[in-house]
């Protein structure tokens, strides 16, 4: 073989041998890359699912913050009919003793407290949150109560309880619900009177309805002149009568905080 084929042979030699090694090199590095790549995906996906179980927690978070809106820490239940908006005791549930600030009444030779819009009777050693019965009569409203209007008539609402205005006895009775109770009607306009009534403090137009609705049963019932029936519908002197109308309602209104004219 001559010298020059021999220099040729290992040059080739060599520079297949610099590819090989070449080659070696740099497969660590692309299958690195792959590796990477591969945890980069897998890094991805496991991020993908992390949030989606952070999406359903958190639906399942804000599903329990609305379960909770409907049942207090004491585990009262919230009542919203007529956007009533307060927390009551479940009915049946017993306390040990009852609330300051409660008022015994009786009916039909029963005993009843109550106290916050809750109503309770005896049941063995303590008291069970009941319903009242229908007919029993208090002297105040709760403190918290929404005022409903149907057949002209204003209902106050409170626990799962409807109240009305009776004159007769100056008290509120506890009602059956009306046979319209979901759709309540709006309050009605005030009627044209003989008095100028002006609402000293700030009284809704929802209030001042039922205060006037209240007002003349009350005074209907103390003059017996009714000026939305024809000649008041009494028997006499129907001037007077309205006088005498007009002096009760005007009573009964500025005791309410009313300014009459």
């Amino acid at each position: 073989m001559s010298q020059f084929s021999k220099v040729n042979m290992l040059s080739v030699s060599a520079l297949m041998l610099a590819l090989a090694l070449a080659l070696q090199a740099s497969a660590p590095a692309v299958a690195g890359d792959e590796h990477a790549h591969a945890q980069g995906e897998h890094a991805g996906r496991g991020e993908a699912r992390a949030e989606g179980r952070g999406h359903d927690m958190g639906h399942s978070a804000a599903r329990g913050m609305e379960s909770r809106r409907e049942v207090d820490g004491r585990g009262h239940v919230l009542d919203e009919r007529y956007n009533h908006g307060r927390y009551y005791p479940r009915p049946g549930s017993v306390v040990g003793t009852l609330p300051e600030g409660y008022r015994p009444y009786y009916h039909d030779h029963d005993r009843y407290y109550f106290s916050g819009g809750i109503w309770y009777a005896p049941r063995g050693p303590g008291f069970a949150v009941i319903a009242p019965p229908f007919g029993l009569v208090i002297g105040a409203l709760p403190f918290y109560y929404s005022t409903v209007w149907f057949g002209g008539i204003p209902y106050y609402y409170a626990n799962n309880v409807y109240y009305t205005w009776q004159p007769e006895q100056n008290g509120y009775v506890v009602a059956e619900p009306p046979a319209d109770a979901g759709q309540p009607a709006s309050p009605p306009l005030a009627s044209q009177e003989d008095l100028i009534i002006y609402p000293k403090n700030g009284q809704s137009q929802e209030l001042q309805a039922a205060d006037r609705f209240e007002c003349h049963s009350w005074a209907r019932s103390q003059t017996g002149f009714d000026p939305t029936q024809p000649g008041g519908g009494a028997q006499g002197d129907g001037e007077r009568g309205r006088s005498n109308y007009n002096r009760a309602m005007a009573a009964c209104l500025q005791a309410r905080g009313y300014e009459v004219k």
